[in-house]
């Protein structure tokens, strides 16, 4: 694949075989997001686990302080009362049998589904259709829940969530390059440390193994994985 002008230019700004402090790697990662878009900041981190093993799958949801700079339209299949708590709320969609019907039409304009325990004889037909992308509500989530009010709040304020895949690695988006530095920081330190509360009891040797940033459309700068743990080991 071509690589374009402005990602050789970044290249040139980033020395790939070094372990880079989080706050120099997020000021060196604003100077080379150069798009006319605003960019989002990714982190990815690679773990010291085996995701073969039952009891070190890792997945979790965090809040991030400053959230990740997207609005995410938020899906709620709810029913009684618990439909106004969701509108009230602030979520895009609420309903039940009639959005599974969409659904299964091959509508989905919205980021995350939440759905009341009540509901999940509706949803879980769609598993097969929403599962694949990501989007079918889970207990292990915090989507398949009473708490309608503080799950759609937490969600539009930037909660997000974590899951290990295959090759033992997490992504997330930590923000966007427009984002102070401060702001960046502090969402990386909150995600980090509640991914090292996250370790599984099991799980041997060095924890964070890597740690690489980027934004959309830049190279990938490497973090030192120890100064990263140290700065969030007792938060």
């Amino acid at each position: 694949m071509k690589k374009g002008k402005n990602y050789k230019q970044a290249l040139e700004k980033i020395d790939r075989n070094n372990l880079y402090d989080p706050t120099e790697a997020l000021q060196i990662l604003k100077e080379v997001a150069s798009s006319k878009f605003d960019e989002t900041v990714e982190i990815h981190i690679r773990l010291g686990v085996d995701p073969r093993q039952a009891d070190q799958q890792i997945r979790g949801t965090v809040s991030l302080p400053h959230g990740t700079g997207k609005t995410r339209k938020v899906l709620v299949f709810a029913k009684g009362d618990k439909v106004k708590e969701a509108e009230q709320a602030g979520a895009d969609y609420v309903g039940g049998p009639e959005l599974a019907e969409k659904i299964q039409g091959g509508w989905f304009d919205f980021d995350v589904a939440v759905a009341t325990p009540d509901m999940m004889g509706v949803v879980g037909k769609l598993g097969k259709i929403l599962g694949p992308r990501g989007l079918m509500p889970n207990p292990k989530a915090g989507t398949v829940t009473f708490d309608i009010e503080r799950t759609v709040n937490e969600l539009k304020a930037g909660r997000i969530e974590y899951r290990l895949d295959k090759s033992a690695i997490i992504h997330v988006p930590i923000g966007k390059a427009s984002f102070d530095l401060e702001k960046l920081q502090e969402n990386i330190n909150t995600f980090a440390s509640a991914l090292i509360k996250a370790k599984p009891a099991s799980a041997k040797g060095q924890y964070m193994r890597t740690v690489t940033v980027c934004t959309t459309m830049s190279p990938g700068i490497k973090i030192n994985p120890l100064v990263l743990m140290a700065m969030n080991k007792l938060k």
